[in-house]
């Protein structure tokens, strides 16, 4: 084991630090005790375990999906043109030979100048991503993104207490609102757990062994360079995010650091879960939405080794709010009891379908790739004529009367235009992962108009002028060849 803890971090000057923050938890949250219920038979220990709800990807969102809705949670319908490196951190990422970022990217409409690159491998990858971006030199901006959904096996209590969510976060030398006070990063080749790459779930030692060798003894020493580089005792700390699946490791750490009491960071675990490599930076994001100039924030990322940040809430903080924000996506829940329909999106059951869900989505890669300045980020064309707005950009204007060529057209994009249904059908018939298939008309306020699937409808349904918001999501997966297609959909807002 080595420690780590460089002398200053970044280049000299105004020093980098968070210039924004946002975050994401998927609406659907299934019941705990619905999933405990269904293994007393074998398991009834479970039972202990089945208090509240952990958040669950629905069929048509994946780590990829997740990471672009918390980016623009932080972006809040501003450009993000002037990012010029973007880190995409997580365990789940959905292929292992196509470089995942480059989907976040290109779903952001960010420039084709800016530097892509995934991290993983570890629950640290989050953590390890964003002392990256701050410890880099220069005055070019990150985009830091955390996402996962790990999974757990039937019946084990990782099951239950496992989520899913991502967090972003933007690195830079301007209106910084988190400064970086001091780091230190432990290398160690403790295994808690793992998973080969020919398996879908993970295999766990003994949880006293890696509550009192793992955190115990690799946390204490790391915390303890972090906050002597940053020239702090542990009682100025005023918030300390220790992410674990493990109960209890958050308050036994603070306890043998010296820390404060009641400084520990709100797990988020009844409402959300613990969401693997990002759990650390949804921890932070959710801390920042509260903090207040001078705080303090000690950020701890654990797996095969350690790192710790030191990070000090400016005056700037009052100044900037994400668009919904960790607190905001927790309290967008749509309680679920029917545990065989988490198995089903994550393909933990096979289910029979019928004949109509075996026709080809072979996607085509070279349409996609002509066409990926409008599907990837959503962009429409306004006529330069008539000022049509229209999806998808046809050689021509749709407009009655008018037919300009497509040569005039101005790029608008539609992922943040506010809109609303203006028709809509629940459709029982076609194959639908999630039956039914709402598909309808979707009015933009700009003008334009076009048929979208409608997903996390709820129990409440579709009325004509029902506020929509746009979401980036998965259009169809081609299982046979293991490629799932990205598109954009509509889903109700809030009330």
């Amino acid at each position: 084991m080595s420690l780590r803890s460089p002398g200053s971090p970044g280049s000299p000057g105004r020093p980098r630090g968070v210039t924004g923050f946002g975050g994401y938890v998927p609406r659907l949250r299934m019941e705990r005790a619905a999933i405990a219920a269904a293994h007393r038979w074998m398991a009834p220990s479970l039972r202990a375990l089945g208090k509240g709800r952990r958040a669950f990807c629905s069929w048509d969102e994946d780590s990829v999906t997740m990471a672009v809705e918390a980016a623009r949670d932080l972006a809040r319908g501003r450009s993000l043109a002037g990012v010029g490196r973007l880190l995409f951190a997580s365990t789940s990422m959905p292929f292992a030979d196509l470089q995942n970022a480059s989907l976040v990217h290109g779903a952001l409409g960010l420039p084709d100048s800016a530097r892509t690159l995934d991290i993983g491998q570890s629950q640290r990858a989050g953590t390890a991503a964003l002392l990256e971006a701050l410890t880099a030199e220069g005055d070019e901006e990150a985009l830091v993104v955390a996402s996962d959904c790990p999974r757990g096996k039937p019946a084990s209590t990782q099951e239950l207490t496992f989520g899913a969510g991502a967090a972003a976060f933007t690195i830079g030398r301007d209106g910084v609102l988190a400064e970086l006070l001091g780091h230190a990063s432990v290398s160690s080749t403790f295994v808690d757990h793992f998973r080969s790459n020919d398996n879908r779930f993970d295999y766990f030692w003994e949880e006293r062994w890696v509550r009192d060798e793992g955190y115990l003894k690799i946390v204490p020493p790391t915390v303890r360079a972090a906050l002597a580089q940053a020239g702090l005792a542990p009682t100025e700390v005023a918030h300390f995010v220790m992410p674990s699946a493990f109960k209890g490791i958050a308050t036994a750490l603070a306890k043998a650091l010296g820390l404060a009491p009641g400084v520990e960071a709100p797990s988020l675990d009844e409402a959300c879960g613990y969401a693997g490599s990002a759990h650390a930076l949804l921890m932070l994001a959710a801390v920042l939405e509260k903090a207040r100039p001078g705080d303090v924030v000690l950020v701890v990322g654990f797996g095969q080794g350690c790192d710790a940040l030191v990070l000090r809430v400016t005056e700037a903080i009052a100044g900037f709010k994400p668009g919904r924000g960790v607190a905001g996506a927790l309290a967008d829940a749509q309680p679920h009891d029917a545990y065989l329909r988490m198995l089903s999106y994550d393909d933990g059951i096979e289910l029979e379908w019928g004949m109509r869900a075996e026709k080809p989505v072979k996607t085509a890669l070279t349409e996609q790739y002509r066409s990926r300045g409008q599907l990837a980020a959503f962009v429409a064309g306004r006529c330069a004529e008539c000022g049509t707005v229209q999806f998808p950009q046809l050689a021509y204007c749709v407009s009655p009367g008018c037919n300009a060529p497509a040569q005039g057209f101005e790029p608008v994009p539609l992922a943040d235009i506010g809109c609303k249904v203006l028709t809509f059908t629940a459709d029982w018939l076609s194959y639908h992962p999630s039956p039914p298939l709402y598909v309808g008309f979707v009015q933009f306020d700009n003008g334009a108009r076009l048929l979208m699937e409608m997903v996390d409808v709820g129990s409440a349904g579709l009325e004509v002028g029902t506020p929509l918001r746009v979401a980036f999501r998965i259009k169809d997966v081609d299982k046979a060849r293991g490629y799932p297609r990205y598109f954009w959909k509509a889903t109700p807002i809030a009330p």
